[in-house]
């Protein structure tokens, strides 16, 4: 009698992995926006980044010895843990009609990519720096005024925003005078034509419905440059199968090991803003 096993289930598993992962690397916003760190090959659970006072250059007099500058180093410390997901796979699934393997790999890849940006998202909150207010709506003029306070705090290359979508629906209201588009100007007619707000100020404007809206409907967004956080990697997203018999299916366990801090409060402005249905 013929026999199914995990042998003839192996090109399955392997679609559900590589589904899983593909969703996990496109579905995660928040990773490609902040400073990584790849420490698999790293002993230990922490990191600490090393952050670098400012000196200050001064004219010389020729035939004068130059003065030395004291370096005092502090540090940030980012602790790694695990996160994981897990769904069984029946037999009877994985024998039936549909696509068990781009499903759960999709499910799979969602979840961790969602708690990644969860816990980055969560690091907003922290930054001093604020812009906007509860009960207010957000407008391009915030995204104009954080992008002033980083540029004076020198951040000097990318600077993104990240906002929940009904601020930033807001901001491309605000932009196009309700949607009427009088100015046609460039950002407007991308608002407009894209549903999109590109780049305002020299900040790129991303929406994540991972923000999360208080019992008062307001959210908080935040302008950021990459050096503001950090996402230390230790293990990325992995699948384990487990065969249950009891249960006649598979266990399929997805984890990833990670931590996230703020590296440089003045290098992040949080958006604190109306977040109700429009």
């Amino acid at each position: 009698m013929a026999a199914t096993t995990s042998t003839t289930l192996d090109d399955l598993f392997a679609n559900i992995i590589a589904q899983a992962r593909f969703t996990a690397e496109e579905q995660s916003l928040m990773a490609g926006l902040v400073t990584r760190f790849d420490i698999g090959s790293v002993a230990g659970k922490t990191i600490q980044v090393p952050k670098y006072p400012a000196i200050t250059a001064a004219a010389l007099t020729e035939g004068t010895d130059m003065t030395s500058t004291t370096v005092s180093t502090s540090s940030v410390t980012v602790t790694v843990a695990e996160v994981g997901a897990q769904v069984l796979l029946t037999d009877m699934a994985a024998f039936g009609a549909g696509n068990p393997a781009e499903e759960l790999g999709t499910v799979l890849g969602n979840a961790i990519a969602t708690k990644m940006d969860v816990d980055l998202i969560a690091l907003f909150a922290g930054f001093s720096a604020s812009i906007g207010s509860a009960g207010a709506e957000l407008t391009g003029q915030s995204i104009f005024q954080a992008a002033s306070v980083l540029r004076a705090n020198k951040v000097t290359g990318m600077m993104a925003a990240v906002v929940h979508p009904y601020q930033a629906y807001a901001i491309k209201s605000a932009l196009t005078n309700a949607f009427v588009n009088p100015a046609a100007g460039v950002v407007q007619n991308v608002a407009m034509v894209n549903n999109y707000v590109g780049n305002l100020g020299g900040v790129e404007v991303y929406q994540s419905a991972n923000i999360a809206v208080d019992g008062s409907g307001d959210a908080i967004g935040c302008v950021f440059a990459p050096e503001s956080m950090a996402l230390a990697m230790k293990r990325d997203f992995n699948i384990e199968m487990q065969r249950d018999a009891s249960m006649r299916g598979w266990e399929l366990n997805a984890t990833a090991a990670y931590g996230v801090g703020e590296l440089d409060d003045s290098y992040g402005v949080k958006l604190v803003g109306d977040s109700t249905i429009p």
